[in-house]
């Protein structure tokens, strides 16, 4: 006879773990039993050792399909004397920790019991098992037991408890596991909160969305508002309500047959789509889509994806129209996750409201992700996704960085676990910054977090480094400590950590804007460096911002200062279509406040750069969202572009002391002459494009050359451009650089909050 004790580390509670592991055993004819505890699964078998054996080794080779299992560890006892197998009541441990399974799609087994008529569960839009439904979002602490979750107020039904107790029945300890007659329910109201009198809320709620209604649903992590994407009335409606002005919405759709009607869909954007994570994902938008431009205006790839609960595949089904899926808020502000909540912040916007009664404990925003070379890369992580950490290289101080100001997540690490939390959005309003403090304290009850060090950006003003530093007066001398992370370095070590990269590397580092050591805004930065120090080799020219954030919302003024300050005061604008955005009166402000220096920061920033060529070639003069002018300029290159002949733009690079530095007047200069000389907006932006990347790649050499180090690590919102990350990937690797770039969290800013952390950890020796 053979005894082990085996302790499973992972996502291996609330995914079916136990009753596989109980139904293992009976298949093995071993004894003993099987528990959660605070920071795993721990197991106890015994019988003849070949079988024990194959017990272990199945362990892993058979998992269920949600579990991911991060370690397991086996000691050999004496012999117990156990009597069949047992599922044992969850132990709670003190300062213990386990990791908690994201929200998953609904599974095909769920789908069929709610499409089927002869189901108890026919048509119940809250159908769960252990392989799919509502994870994280409903958990308040650990271990995942029912009495922890927002399902206790439902008192299980004998039918639902007997499934909930036979370990070798799907649903065993489905904590959400409910049906018609013990489980949440629906309710139809009007924008006041009034009943709407109906037979089933889903068919009058379908009929309403297709009589051109605006409809807010309540989902897993928060409200959806929801409208017919193939009506240009309803559509345009809905964002002069949500006051979006033309940022794209995404869109439902029921069938992946569905989504390619409308667009390209690659066989690695298909398993994306149909995967338990179902994010949204950018997919080229086919011209003969019946979906309206009015949902993404100006842009070639549609984000789209598919019905991940059951509310959603039955409304979907019900009202037969590709949808609007567009988060439940106001601009800027957060998720509505509570009933009265979203009706009062919602009321506006929606003309109907299709709620339940089951708490949403945490908001979750839906996941973005891009396929790239065949490669999911994330562009907002948060449903299906967050709180799964990412692994460090290393074992890690317990740290809370603060993140970014824009697009912002935070990061709390332990052992080799980072966990960087699902999208807050952008820190400007109280409502953000609450959202921002339940989801920190949540994630440190989760995973027995005590922050022995905290990291934040190095800008004075951002909401994010206000709360790092009332933590800091609020600590006083305690022993915490205090790391400010300069924002490009945090990009750079984001990079880093992800791929599990320790070694320094050059970072190529194109974003916004962030606060420089020096005190003005960077963002076109050539670093050297890793997770302990960094140093800046090169930057792009400096360049001014006539009127600070002016600038980032009206792009012509990102024109004027390259042209002026690079051209000269006495430049020409004749022939450039900047007087279709700006008034003669304007002109001289900016004129003024360029020669005198006023309210004009300066900045090193690559996306300033895209913006200010936009303006100059006639495609946005001013923005409504975050880079919308580099984006219509990337959507204006041909299809082509990639491999068309074309001479890159001239640009020079120059040593200024121990720095080089990008010039760019000759190559705004060729920009300028190309739009007078009448060359079509689409070769200037493919030109452009292809010069971004040689720069990239000159300033590459260049510093290998001094350092000895071909590997690149690529950060920064601007990689978000499909074009460029092509040119700039396929150029690198061309010259034997090894490149890096991100995947498991965004480019963008939302990546930020890991590199601070990592940063931190080395900061405190």
């Amino acid at each position: 006879m053979k005894c082990v004790r085996i302790h499973v580390r992972g996502v291996v509670q609330g995914v079916g773990f136990r009753p596989f592991v109980y139904g293992l055993a009976l298949e093995n004819g071993l004894s003993g039993w099987v528990r959660n505890t605070s920071g795993s699964v721990e197991i106890e078998v015994e019988g003849a050792a070949e079988p024990v054996d194959r017990f272990v080794r199945e362990l892993e080779a058979k998992a269920p399909p949600m579990a991911r299992i991060e370690d397991v560890s086996v000691a050999t006892f004496e012999a117990q004397g156990h009597a069949g197998f047992e599922i044992r009541e969850s132990l709670s441990e003190e300062g213990r920790y386990q990791l908690v399974s994201p929200d998953i799609a609904t599974c095909s087994d769920c789908l069929g019991e709610i499409l089927s008529t002869d189901d108890r569960r026919y048509r119940y839009p809250f159908t769960n098992c252990t392989n799919c439904g509502p994870r994280f979002t409903i958990i308040e602490d650990i271990p995942y037991d029912r009495p922890k979750t927002t399902m206790r107020r439902f008192k299980i039904c004998p039918d639902c408890q007997s499934e909930y107790d036979d370990p070798l029945d799907r649903r065993f300890h489905a904590q959400p596991n409910a049906c018609p007659k013990c489980g949440p329910s629906l309710l139809l109201t009007d924008s006041q909160g009034a009943n709407v009198d109906c037979d089933d809320a889903i068919q009058a709620a379908a009929a309403l969305l297709r009589e051109g209604k605006v409809l807010a649903v309540k989902g897993l992590g928060g409200f959806l508002v929801a409208c017919d994407a193939t009506d240009p009335g309803v559509v345009t409606l809905l964002r002069e309500r949500k006051r979006r002005g033309s940022k794209p919405f995404a869109v439902m759709m029921t069938t992946l047959d569905e989504v390619r009607e409308h667009c390209l869909v690659s066989t690695e954007d298909a398993e994306l789509l149909t995967s338990p994570q179902a994010p949204i994902l950018l997919l080229p938008w086919k011209d003969q889509s019946s979906v309206c431009r009015e949902v993404a205006p100006g842009i070639r790839h549609l984000g789209v994806m598919l019905s991940y609960t059951p509310l959603h595949h039955l409304l979907m089904r019900e009202t037969g129209l590709p949808l609007v899926m567009t988060s439940g808020n106001l601009s800027e502000e957060p998720i509505a996750k509570d009933n009265d909540e979203a009706l009062a912040r919602l009321g506006d916007i929606a003309d109907y409201f299709l709620l339940h009664n089951r708490d949403i404990y945490a908001r979750y925003d839906d996941s973005v992700f891009e396929v790239r070379a065949g490669v999911p890369q994330a562009i907002r992580r948060a449903r299906g996704y967050a709180p799964y950490p990412v692994f460090l290289p290393f074992k890690a101080r317990q740290v809370l960085a603060c993140g970014a100001e824009e697009k912002n997540t935070f990061c709390l690490t332990r052992e080799e676990h980072a966990f960087v939390s699902q999208h807050i959005g952008d820190m400007e309003n109280e409502e953000t910054l609450e959202s921002y403090l339940d989801a920190i304290k949540l994630y440190q009850t989760l995973f027995r977090v005590e922050p022995e060090v905290v990291a934040y950006d190095m800008h004075p003003e951002y909401l994010s480094t206000k709360y790092a530093m009332d933590l800091k007066a609020e600590a006083g001398g305690d022993g915490l400590l205090f790391v400010p992370v300069q924002h490009h370095h945090a990009h750079l070590s984001s990079c880093l950590a992800e791929n599990q990269v320790t070694e320094d590397a050059i970072g190529v580092v194109l974003d916004g804007t962030g606060y420089g050591t020096d005190g003005t805004l960077w963002g076109g930065d050539f670093l050297f460096g890793g997770f302990r120090s960094f140093t800046r080799m090169g930057h792009l020219e400096y360049v001014p911002m006539p009127g600070g954030a002016a600038a980032i919302a009206k792009p012509y003024r990102m024109a004027l200062g390259y042209v002026y300050s690079l051209l000269g005061p006495d430049a020409s604008l004749e022939g450039l279509p900047l007087d279709e955005f700006l008034r003669p009166e304007e002109l001289g402000v900016v004129r003024q406040q360029l020669a005198r220096g006023v309210n004009c920061p300066l900045t090193t920033s690559a996306g300033r750069l895209f913006d200010a060529v936009s303006a100059l070639v006639g495609v946005r003069g001013t923005v409504d969202y975050q880079a919308q002018a580099a984006i219509e300029l990337e959507a204006l290159a041909p299809d082509d572009a990639f491999s068309m002949d074309l001479a890159p733009y001239p640009f020079g690079i120059n040593a200024q002391g121990d720095v080089t530095v990008v010039r760019l007047g000759e190559l705004v200069a060729a920009v300028v002459d190309d739009v007078r000389d009448r060359v079509a907006p689409a070769l200037i932006s493919a030109r452009f494009h292809l010069t971004m990347a040689r720069l990239v790649l000159d300033m590459c050499r260049l510093i290998a050359g001094r350092t000895g180090v071909r590997l690149a690590a690529l950060s920064g919102g601007v990689f978000q451009n499909r074009l460029l990350h092509r040119l700039v990937c396929t150029a690198l690797k061309e010259d034997g650089f090894r490149v890096l770039t991100h995947r498991l969290v965004p480019c963008n800013d939302g990546g930020i909050s890991l590199g601070q952390a990592v940063i931190a950890h080395f900061a405190a020796g």
